[in-house]
């Protein structure tokens, strides 16, 4: 009985064992085939797309017009986490396509503006002369434009009436004083000496050189005519009037500029504004004193931009010594701009732009690449200063990106057919009515 006994239960021992393994061996191998069906469907293409034309695809396999065949799209398993657009490319293509990559890295930005500018009279230096009173040119001693003046220079004599009355009125003055200076009467002597002050004033109110004016207090001889002198020292740009001709206050004797020291006219565009500013140094150089450079300084900018050439016009100082700056000449200007801008730079060609916005592709590891949204600032020398979107040390596409570009924007749509939540970067809309400023009454 025992022996019975001991046989079954040791039977019975063996069959559950072999059940055990078996039943072992069959959930393992049910769970290979899930994974592997799994992956399977994993690598099942998402669609078709054109090899010659990117943007045409199919949801089956097709050929193009040349018979070749539609390349495979498929699903990425990891790519939950990443951004809309994100790109993935294998080493090799990466090295095919030619992909070059810059760092985004601090630096300081400066900028130097070339242009072509005018030579100007100094307009605080140009002396405009007008007679103070109606007469006739008798002499003039100064004919010719292009003469040099000084100061207080004899320039002509004119004859006028009215000059002659002024004149015999301070003789008559004179001549009163004198009678009257015993006059016991205070009063009386000094209506007498006011008399006198007020027709002197008069005569220099009327620009009678003190030299005439002496002469006429000397000899009480009333002279005819009236010399008028240089106001100041320069060159006679313009005469105004000839011998013999009769003149009054509204006539231009003379032009006079001191060319001592020159304006220079020259514009800039728009993109070129923010870096300059007055106390920039100028250096410019002309066609007609060939192997000479001239040092200035920028003085004004001009706060309105030129209609037909939408440029900024900017005025420069140059000193002009030895003259050989000559009004109306072109110069070659360049402009030293001392604005400088410490912040982070890229390369101008990493930027894609897109009108409403601009963008660069940032290199991520395992051969990734995310498109990215940036705000751009000034830009100098095929540099550009990025205001936000990036940080320092990051690694952005400077060749190829445009291929890349369409790449992921075929993923990005394709990421929107898939999963209708997944949303790009919002770009600026309309403004809606409760967004606007409401005006106050």
């Amino acid at each position: 009985m025992n022996r019975r006994l001991i046989i079954t239960a040791s039977a019975m021992l063996i069959i559950g064992i072999s059940a055990g393994y078996w039943l072992a061996n069959f959930h393992s191998e049910t769970h290979d085939v899930k994974h592997t069906v799994s992956k399977i469907k994993a690598q099942e293409p998402l669609f078709y797309r054109n090899p010659m034309n990117p943007q045409i695809t199919s949801p089956v396999p097709a050929k193009d017009s040349m018979g070749m065949d539609y390349i495979p799209v498929y699903a990425e398993d990891d790519r939950a986490d990443e951004t809309a657009g994100t790109v993935t490319i294998d080493p090799v293509t990466v090295q095919n396509m030619g992909v070059r990559t810059v760092q985004v890295k601090r630096d300081v930005l400066s900028h130097v503006v070339r242009t072509v500018g005018r030579v100007g009279y100094d307009e605080e230096k140009i002396v405009r002369l007008h007679p103070k009173v109606e007469g006739w040119i008798e002499t003039m001693r100064v004919d010719k434009t292009g003469e040099k003046v000084f100061e207080d220079e004899d320039l002509l004599s004119i004859y006028s009436p009215q000059l002659v009355v002024s004149q015999q009125e301070y003789i008559l003055a004179l001549n009163n004083l004198k009678a009257l200076e015993q006059s016991p009467i205070e009063d009386i002597r000094r209506g007498a000496d006011e008399l006198v002050s007020s027709s002197l004033e008069r005569l220099r109110l009327l620009d009678v050189p003190e030299h005439q004016i002496h002469d006429l207090t000397r000899d009480h001889n009333i002279h005819k005519n009236l010399h008028i002198h240089s106001p100041a020292s320069g060159v006679v740009v313009n005469i105004g009037a000839r011998e013999g001709q009769f003149v009054t206050p509204t006539t231009e004797l003379y032009m006079i500029a001191d060319l001592s020291r020159v304006w220079v006219y020259a514009d800039i565009y728009e993109n070129e504004l923010p870096w300059v500013r007055k106390g920039d140094l100028v250096r410019m150089q002309l066609i007609g004193i060939p192997g000479r450079d001239f040092i200035g300084h920028l003085a004004f900018i001009y706060p309105y931009a030129e209609a037909k050439t939408r440029t900024i016009k900017v005025r420069l100082d140059f000193n002009n010594e030895e003259l050989l700056l000559k009004p109306e000449m072109y110069a070659d200007v360049t402009i030293y701009a001392s604005q400088q801008a410490s912040a982070l730079v890229i390369p101008a060609e990493a930027v894609i732009r897109s009108g409403t916005r601009d963008k660069v592709l940032v290199a991520r590891a395992s051969g990734k690449f995310e498109p990215r949204s940036i705000t751009t600032g000034l830009s100098a020398d095929g540099r550009v200063i990025v205001l936000d979107g990036l940080e320092e040390g990051e690694q952005v596409v400077t060749s190829s990106q445009f291929l890349i570009d369409s790449e992921s924007r075929l993923r990005e749509a394709t990421a929107k057919m898939m999963h209708p939540g997944t949303r790009e970067e919002e770009e600026p809309g309309p403004l809606q009515l409760e967004q606007l400023p409401h005006e106050h009454n």
